[in-house]
């Protein structure tokens, strides 16, 4: 799928290289809306009020934060009403392959694993973990060789065991982008599957429970198990991203959108876009487009 309005960033880093590291000080905000294959780690000190795109997610921040984010993710960072001008950006990234997927099966390395895997829709970590490690992020600009790296996967390890770690776009924003969400266990990758076919049509809670030959009361609660949500709440988490990739990548009216992604009627769609992404898609469509630039990659 192409994607409208977002420029895709070929950055210097070379096969030849693990990582690389920009420290900027500056006093706003100018790049657009963007992606890359490579994962980024980015730090901000001293931006409160700037705004944060990453995927379908939208929001102010804070004087600190640290965003982890996934390969092909889209993300910015806008100045907004941000007032600062001595800002502090750190942006660590890092080849999608440094770290090979059976490396990352050996059990000592599952959280970090599953860190990235969270990564696709990008991660917020809590103050209190960007507190604790912004120190050695400032210095890894400064370090070189084979210990930078052993610092690099030390801060990644750290990260993925901290808590309150706060995922940030919809997973179902991901996969329509031709990303792939992992689910937990067999059974859940049928279920999340036929959903993303079907999102479109109605689709109950009995007719899911039957896939994997299960009554309405057992699938519901083994559901909720595996995945923390309920399956109604999944299922309208597929559809509002596929709406929200609509709402960027097309130029259809809302009321399509709506009716393309199994909403009934325009009202109730308004209703639970806003109620999960805090604007109607009207207004979220005008907010994301004026980050982009206009071309296609």
């Amino acid at each position: 799928m192409l994607k409208k309005n977002i420029l895709k960033e070929i950055i210097p880093l070379t096969q030849a290289d693990c990582f690389t590291v920009f420290t900027r000080t500056k006093s706003g905000f100018d790049f657009p809306l963007h992606y890359h294959e490579e994962f980024e780690l980015n730090l901000v000190i001293n931006a409160a009020g700037a705004r944060r795109v990453v995927g379908d997610h939208i929001d102010e921040i804070s004087d600190l934060e640290l965003v982890l984010v996934g390969s092909n993710l889209e993300h910015g960072w806008f100045t907004h009403k941000c007032k600062s001008k001595d800002i502090t950006e750190v942006t660590i990234q890092f080849h999608k392959d440094l770290f090979e997927e059976r490396f990352l099966r050996r059990n000592q390395l599952s959280f970090f694993r599953g860190m990235l895997e969270k990564s696709s829709r990008g991660i917020l970590f809590s103050r209190e973990t960007a507190e604790r490690v912004s120190g050695r992020i400032l210095q890894m600009g400064q370090n070189h060789g084979f210990d930078s790296i052993l610092e690099l996967m030390s801060i990644l390890h750290d990260l993925s065991v901290s808590n309150d770690m706060s995922t940030l776009s919809d997973a179902s924003f991901s996969t329509a982008s031709g990303e792939i969400s992992h689910y937990n266990g067999r059974r859940i990758e049928m279920i999340m599957e036929h959903v993303n076919k079907n999102f479109e049509k109605e689709i109950t809670l009995k007719e899911a429970a039957a896939l994997i030959n299960m009554t309405e009361v057992s699938f519901s609660r083994f559901f909720k198990q595996r995945t923390g949500n309920t399956f109604i709440d999944s299922l309208t988490e597929i559809r509002i991203g596929n709406a929200t990739r609509l709402l960027i990548d097309t130029s259809k009216s809302v009321a399509e959108i709506a009716y393309d992604c199994g909403f009934n009627n325009i009202s109730n769609f308004n209703r639970i876009f806003k109620k999960r992404k805090g604007c109607v898609p009207k207004d979220f469509r005008k907010t994301y487009q004026a980050y982009g630039t206009r071309m296609f990659i």
